[in-house]
């Protein structure tokens, strides 16, 4: 599993998700795309973030690069790498699966979205969204889910009630949502475990 940061960069929470899946008999690898950098606040996640999407062309470079050492490595490389990414980590791990097809079998997003061309896109799709969201318009959700089923994908995109940004963040804890973040968790699992099989 290629696990893709939130703008919060590679921090406890992102570590800790990648022991989880480590736990759950999955191998894990999240690349540091903010190269030691963490923000606590919005406002250094907003600078850190911009100042990712300034050099973006090297960020997809570096997760082209993590995408294969991770295949170099895993037991299922021959069957294609899972992608997840966390909000802005969304919109590379599209960018990858469109990109590369050959090696992306299967993409989870947590509350965030983009746009790519999906047409040599091989990969299924998972989507876990909140209801209540300001950084991610519900039409932007919608218009994903819509290019990825014109695309001939298969995706399941999941809205969570009442659930707000961030609610799978255990560390945000103005917005971590347990019983969404619970449901969002064996979703994830049953779909890359079935993917693998």
């Amino acid at each position: 599993m290629l696990v893709l940061h939130a703008w919060w960069g590679l921090n406890d929470a992102a570590k800790a998700f990648c022991a989880r899946l480590s736990q759950a008999g999955f191998v894990a690898f999240a690349p540091d795309l903010y190269h030691g950098k963490v923000a606590t606040t919005i406002a250094d996640a907003e600078s850190l973030g911009k100042a990712l999407d300034a050099r973006h062309s090297d960020a997809k470079a570096e997760i082209a690069r993590a995408a294969a050492f991770l295949a170099q490595r895993a037991s299922h490389a021959e069957r294609g790498l899972a992608v997840i990414g966390f909000s802005l980590g969304a919109y590379y791990a599209l960018d990858l699966s469109a990109g590369d097809p050959e090696r992306v079998r299967a993409v989870v997003l947590f509350y965030g979205t983009g746009d790519a061309d999906f047409t040599r896109a091989k990969a299924a799709y998972l989507g876990h969204f909140a209801e209540r969201d300001p950084f991610e318009a519900p039409a932007n959700v919608d218009a994903l889910e819509t290019a990825l089923a014109r695309s001939g994908r298969e995706v399941t995109f999941h809205r969570y009630a009442g659930a707000g940004h961030w609610f799978f963040e255990p560390d945000r804890t103005d917005a971590y949502d347990p019983a969404a973040a619970r449901l969002a968790w064996d979703r994830t699992v049953a779909f890359l475990k079935r993917d693998r099989a």
